[in-house]
């Protein structure tokens, strides 16, 4: 690195006279390595706890790495590369995966009321809870990420939406790195709160299995977690829900799409030289792209079903990798000092999404 004030030499160099490139760090390979041991814990974890998502057990894990005294200086030292670059890169690869756990018959085969209702219940939800954030004052992106996270597809979401925002300023991207890590943990604490709570609300709500399937679709948040709370009620439950879910995460796509069309849209407006220095966001990402290709690749019924668990696999082993890599940017302190409003605002957004997705059931079975 150059001196202050200095004109930075062109050439590496090592020792001085030694004319040696100089020594380089080592890169993203030991948090990448790290990610990778947390999600073989996380799955240890899962196996002898099969209540427990992979994926929520890989955050929680991330988050405990972060904050162990052994290990906290090297998650934020010579890990914190690799953990940044897990927490984006393999989020987008695994974003791209679940596009093949949907097809458009899939969609189309659940009926119009069905599609409608999904609708009204993202809608009333991103909105409410972007609206209620702003007004208990939350900083930064934290609103826009926790709504998307509980009206779409929990953490695979807030990933997707996060990645947009991005605009090559390196300390508001570090900003909007922590905002994402804290409402993964938020969204994750409250889809397995679900896991539990929402199996006892079947019977005092009166909803038969299909019903309560749908309504688990409707509003869990993550694809694993709507797995573990649907399963109890039987097979015919957990289809449901996973056709209702599936339906959410085809949001994701003109979410995002908006998203960076609005971040583009505010940049221009701005015209300042900061603004001009950062990126501009496509209107579709690439990785959104790739979602809706793997939508088609399913829907023409060409790969075998062994090749769809495979990718299956992969997608969870991936979205893992990233949580953790998230999860390890959680920092406890500072989510303390907005701790009760972000509680409040995910208890709120939580209600609001429980309670439109219950009245849409009831409307359309």
């Amino acid at each position: 690195m150059a001196l202050l004030g200095t004109r930075p030499s062109t050439k590496p160099h090592g020792p001085r006279g030694t004319g040696a490139p100089a020594p380089r760090g080592p890169g993203a390979l030991p948090g990448l390595a790290l990610a990778v041991s947390g999600v073989a814990v996380a799955a240890g974890v899962h196996l002898l706890l099969p209540a427990v998502p992979l994926l929520t057990a890989a955050v929680l894990l991330g988050i405990l790495a972060a904050h162990l005294p052994g290990a906290r200086g090297l998650v934020n030292g010579a890990c914190r590369p690799g953990l940044s670059l897990a927490g984006k890169r393999l989020m987008r690869a695994g974003i791209v995966l679940l596009g093949l756990k949907l097809s458009v018959g899939d969609v189309l085969g659940i009926g119009w009321a069905t599609v409608l209702m999904v609708c009204a219940v993202v809608a009333a939800t991103f909105a409410g809870t972007v609206w209620l954030g702003r007004r208990l004052g939350l900083p930064g992106d934290q609103p826009l990420l926790i709504a998307t996270g509980y009206s779409i597809c929990g953490a695979s979401a807030i990933g997707a939406v996060a990645e947009v925002r991005r605009g090559g300023d390196p300390a508001a991207d570090r900003e909007l790195e922590r905002d994402t890590a804290t409402s993964v943990a938020l969204v994750t604490l409250c889809g397995t709160l679900a896991i539990a709570v929402l199996p006892l609300l079947q019977h005092p709500l009166g909803l038969d299995d299909g019903q309560f399937g749908r309504w688990v679709g409707a509003g869990v948040h993550d694809v694993g977690q709507v797995v573990a709370t649907a399963q109890t009620a039987g097979e015919h439950a957990l289809g449901q829900a996973v056709l209702v879910k599936l339906m959410r995460v085809a949001l994701l796509a003109p979410l995002v799409a908006a998203v960076a069309l609005s971040v583009r849209r505010r940049r221009a407006h701005a015209g300042s030289a900061a603004s001009a220095r950062t990126r501009r966001p496509p209107l579709v990402p690439l990785f959104v792209l790739g979602f809706l290709a793997m939508v088609l690749l399913r829907t023409t019924g060409l790969l075998p079903a062994a090749a769809l668990d495979a990718a299956g696999t992969a997608q969870e082993l991936l979205l893992a990798a990233a949580l953790f890599g998230l999860g390890s940017a959680v920092h406890l302190p500072s989510l303390a000092r907005t701790g009760g409003r972000v509680a409040l605002l995910g208890l709120c957004s939580w209600v609001v999404i429980a309670g439109v997705g219950y009245a849409g059931v009831l409307l359309t079975t």
